[in-house]
């Protein structure tokens, strides 16, 4: 009979997580013998909790917000996107060890090679915020040679830091610059708060971009943000961010229940259904 494994999502709270219905909808779908479940866990208790997975109780997990900094610190070992990025989102034994991934950047650079192929030819990209999501979403444009890439904060002392981080090809401007900095870009992306629900109306439009301009939102709730819709109103081409999502969770089911999970149109249609249930 095959093992049972288990693995799970941490994070306070973590109710709200859709991990457990995309996981588990794998598991299913493989005809695995295993479980993918939501846990709380209050910050300060996650080295406790990660013995679990040493005893090997589980075989590894995703970690959410507020934990993901404190896992990069609390694991034995870290991959190379863990420490550009700073945080860990994925973890998993090997060798006796935890170790502590982050798969943002590849889930947001598969999700735009699925959604809109010749994305990596854009030239220039604009970065819209410079918290930890920005850093995985500066990483993957890198992996992706952009040429030019321009992060805007409304705090520019974050954005010329992050910008610093990462080499030349990363550049730092104030967010009130937005609408002139667009014209040449030929994808933006919003890594902030800004416009989701409850944050604050989307301030800027999009009428100095070119009509070739991609434009992208990594927040899924709502699936339509106010700046996806601002950018929809000015004739662009947008992406939600429910996709990179979905792309992200692939490397770490494959990591622990040794299948490769593919994200199709059923996947985004129960995971989209839910997000409209909770947020109508």
């Amino acid at each position: 009979m095959a093992e049972f494994k288990k693995a799970f999502v941490l994070g306070h709270p973590v109710k709200q997580s859709r991990s457990p219905l995309i996981h588990n909808h794998w598991i299913q779908r493989h005809g695995l013998t295993g479980s993918y479940e939501a846990i709380d866990v209050a910050p300060g208790t996650l080295p406790l909790f990660l013995e679990n997975v040493r005893s090997g109780q589980y075989v590894g997990g995703n970690i959410t917000v507020p934990l993901k900094e404190e896992a990069f610190e609390a694991v034995d070992c870290l991959t190379g996107s863990a420490k550009s990025i700073g945080a860990v989102n994925t973890v998993y034994m090997e060798n006796d060890k935890i170790w502590g991934d982050n798969t943002d950047a590849y889930g947001f650079s598969a999700n735009l090679d699925n959604e809109a192929q010749g994305w990596r030819n854009c030239g220039n990209a604009v970065v819209v915020g410079a918290g930890g999501a920005a850093r995985a979403i500066v990483k993957s444009l890198i992996g992706a040679n952009i040429p030019s890439i321009l992060v805007l904060n409304r705090t520019f002392e974050r954005a010329e830091k992050l910008a610093k981080d990462f080499g030349q090809a990363v550049t730092a401007a104030p967010l009130d610059e937005f609408q002139s900095l667009i014209a040449n870009a030929g994808l933006v992306i919003n890594t902030s708060s800004i416009g989701m629900a409850g944050k604050g109306e989307w301030p800027f439009d999009f009428t100095a971009a070119g009509l070739s301009t991609l434009v992208t939102d990594i927040v899924y709730v709502p699936l339509e943000t106010g700046f996806l819709k601002s950018a929809h109103g000015a004739g662009l081409k947008t992406i939600d961010g429910l996709g990179m999502l979905l792309h992200q969770a692939v490397p770490g089911f494959e990591r622990w229940f040794g299948v490769r999970p593919t994200v199709n149109t059923q996947l985004r249609a129960l995971i989209e259904a839910d997000v409209l249930r909770a947020n109508p």
